[in-house]
């Protein structure tokens, strides 16, 4: 190990001792946060610069900003219908004109009224209530983009990396359709079979593995294009090289049945056999007709398929909804069953957990099964119309449900993590030490592989091998480091808010 590595290992430890100086960098960082609170100006300066951990609810698609939508729909030559906003395949129009049909998208660079209608339209920029709901515009916004999607993974992979990096996280979990529907595809040729074991093997026959193998290709490409446009590797490497990322792979459930069994055989898949695949996720609205109508047989086949892979991670969206969105029963069950039998790991959203059938036994089973939840402040604001009081942020640290911030779709929402930490600071009033501890939270319940850094994550004490009462702190730590990839990037964090809490004066 060399000296640099040891003396940063060294203040790290020192920074998470405990000793009875009343002005350790830790509490002189509260004050700060404490002092600033009420001054939106310098809340913003403080928690911008603050280390935040992981972003483990976080779409692909819906992380990057329309104006680089734009950009990759100018770079692939599309168009773009000028009264729907939205993208289709060349040929486009030949004229910029204001009266063109069909443009060029890059005609927006010299269109700033079309420039700014497609940033409305793909973005909750400029929505108005009087013209149409939160959610409707917000999910109207992907299908209006879509095709942008194809060919700029790469791409979209260096937005959010680098967008991560300038919100000081360490770690991201970004939700993807890796296959571009292939599996999905393959699912409606083969048909539905009631047979759940069948089914999978006539998908496995018909060539499911070929399109994991494909997926497993096209995602080496896009990665070495991420690296490419952050230079990762040079001198010139931007911060986003150094944010670890996996991905779940994004089971759309809103398909008929025999494209999303397809789908989540493949993100099973995918997960048991490639480490950058942490597990998957059931994402789409839950109050459209094909999610609700089907729930209960989607998480049949979650129960099913869990049994084949039972090491798979599991993370499902559950609870995005609210009173008026769907009648009162169908907020009665859904996270409910998405633990019970979807047999999720963590919770996505979770937000109408108080209209849950027993829902304070509820909220005790989650604290006793330490079960996360991934939430979203902004998103459940503009797609709900939820937030402060309203929102179960509060209720579920009541009952000590452990939670972390997500940012959903930044790029839709306009937001990121930084701003998520600024409203819960403002509506709910944490304190240092408490957003302290849901950065921490939120790389504990990541599905990075492992032993943790700690050996209680209530409290957050160190394990035993990293613990500065050892004789030999440094050495025993660093081999537990070079043992586990979730260990080091929660001592990532650490060494973060060392380094953060070291500056203040």
């Amino acid at each position: 190990m060399s000296q640099p590595a040891r003396s940063l290992l060294v203040l790290v430890l020192a920074s998470l001792a405990v000793t009875a100086s009343a002005q350790t960098p830790e509490e002189k960082a509260a004050h700060r946060l404490d002092a600033v609170r009420d001054q939106p100006s310098l809340l913003l300066a403080f928690l911008h610069e603050m280390p935040k951990g992981g972003d483990l609810h976080n779409h692909l698609a819906g992380a990057i900003y329309a104006e680089s939508w734009i950009d990759f729909a100018a770079n692939a030559n599309l168009c773009v219908d000028r009264s729907t906003s939205t993208l289709l395949a060349p040929p486009c129009d030949k004229s910029c004109s204001s009266y063109a049909n069909k443009p060029a998208v890059r005609c927006a660079y010299g269109d700033h009224i079309l420039y700014n209608q497609l940033i409305d339209a793909w973005s909750m920029r400029n929505w108005h209530a009087s013209d149409e709901s939160g959610h409707d515009h917000f999910f109207a916004a992907f299908d209006k983009f879509l095709i942008a999607e194809l060919a700029s993974t790469g791409d979209q992979l260096a937005e959010a990396s680098a967008r991560a990096a300038a919100d000081r996280l360490q770690y991201v979990e970004l939700m993807h359709t890796a296959d571009n529907m292939r599996s999905a595809e393959l699912g409606a040729k083969l048909g539905w079979n009631d047979d759940f074991a069948k089914m999978r093997d006539n998908l496995q026959a018909g060539g499911l593995h070929d399109i994991a193998t494909e997926v497993r290709t096209q995602l080496d490409r896009d990665e070495a294009r991420r690296n490419q446009l952050l230079h990762c590797g040079t001198a010139q490497a931007d911060p986003g090289c150094s944010v670890t990322v996996r991905y779940l792979y994004q089971v759309l459930r809103g398909l008929p049945k025999e494209m999303v069994f397809a789908e989540m055989v493949l993100g099973f898949e995918l997960a048991q056999s490639d480490p950058r695949f942490a597990g998957l996720n059931l994402v789409m609205p839950e109050d459209w007709y094909v999610p609700t109508h089907d729930f209960d047989l989607h998480m049949r086949e979650m129960d099913y398929l869990h049994g084949v892979y039972p090491k798979v991670h599991i993370t499902l969206h559950a609870g995005e909804l609210a009173m008026g969105l769907v009648p009162p029963e169908g907020l009665r069950f859904h996270i409910r069953e998405s633990i019970e039998k979807g047999h999720a790991e963590r919770i996505g959203h979770g937000v109408s957990v108080m209209h849950e059938e027993d829902a304070l036994g509820l909220l005790q089973e989650m604290a006793k099964r330490n079960m996360l939840v991934e939430i979203c402040l902004t998103s459940n604001d503009s797609i709900l119309g939820v937030s402060g009081q309203n929102h179960p942020f509060p209720i579920y640290r009541k009952y000590g449900v452990p939670v972390a911030l997500s940012t959903d779709d930044e790029g839709v929402s306009r937001s990121d993590m930084t701003q998520e930490w600024v409203r819960a600071v403002q509506a709910y009033g944490l304190t240092y030490a408490e957003l302290k501890q849901m950065a921490r939270q939120s790389l504990e319940h990541s599905f990075l592989p492992g032993e943790s850094l700690w050996s209680d994550t209530k409290d957050f004490k160190l394990a035993a091998t990293c613990s500065t009462a050892d004789a030999k702190p440094v050495s025993t730590c660093q081999k537990l480091l070079e043992a586990s990839e979730k260990a080091r990037v929660e001592w990532s964090l650490e060494k973060a808010y060392a380094e953060f809490e070291a500056k203040m004066n």
